[in-house]
């Protein structure tokens, strides 16, 4: 039984995929998110007087501790010595919100894509809980992977988003 998957063994059942003989190659990853709010929750954010502190500081350092993470979090990943981690949080005002983004980096066997996934995500998850208080019907959506390059399937970049 194979379905191509490589988290699935021959008969099905969920494994860690080995890369122990897989070239290391440098890998990149980017990706991003959105953070939907109202526009005076967004003033408040950029305004820096949200009663928790700064929003797009701890978002930011709450992505990149969650993307050294992402081994513990998603089951099977690897863990990864990643060369750097890259938040960043740009206000929107036609959203009106912020969208994150995140770029992971790490010469390895195995990409980085679950990492700068995890990143946006816990970042978009921070600002959620920062200003839940003012404004408890924040979105967050259109987490996805924008690019990826590196490993034996080469580069990879999302068509709408260049």
């Amino acid at each position: 039984m194979s379905s191509g998957l490589t988290h699935l063994d021959a008969s099905g059942a969920a494994n860690m995929v080995d890369v122990s003989q897989k070239d290391v190659t440098s890998r990149v990853a980017v990706a991003e998110g959105r953070v939907v709010m109202q526009a005076s929750t967004l003033g408040l954010v950029l305004s820096g007087d949200a009663r928790k502190g700064d929003v797009l500081a701890t978002a930011r350092i709450a992505g990149i501790m969650a993307a050294k993470r992402t081994h513990e979090l998603i089951p099977l990943c690897h863990p990864l010595l990643l060369s750097k981690i890259a938040v960043e949080i740009e206000p929107d005002a036609n959203l009106p919100g912020l969208t994150v983004r995140a770029t992971a980096k790490v010469s390895g066997q195995t990409g980085v894509e679950m990492e700068a996934l995890t990143a946006v995500s816990v970042a978009c998850l921070t600002v959620y809980d920062m200003v839940k208080a003012v404004d408890r019907g924040m979105r967050i959506e259109a987490i996805r992977l924008i690019e990826k390059s590196g490993g034996k399937s080469g580069d990879w970049h999302a068509e709408d988003a260049r």
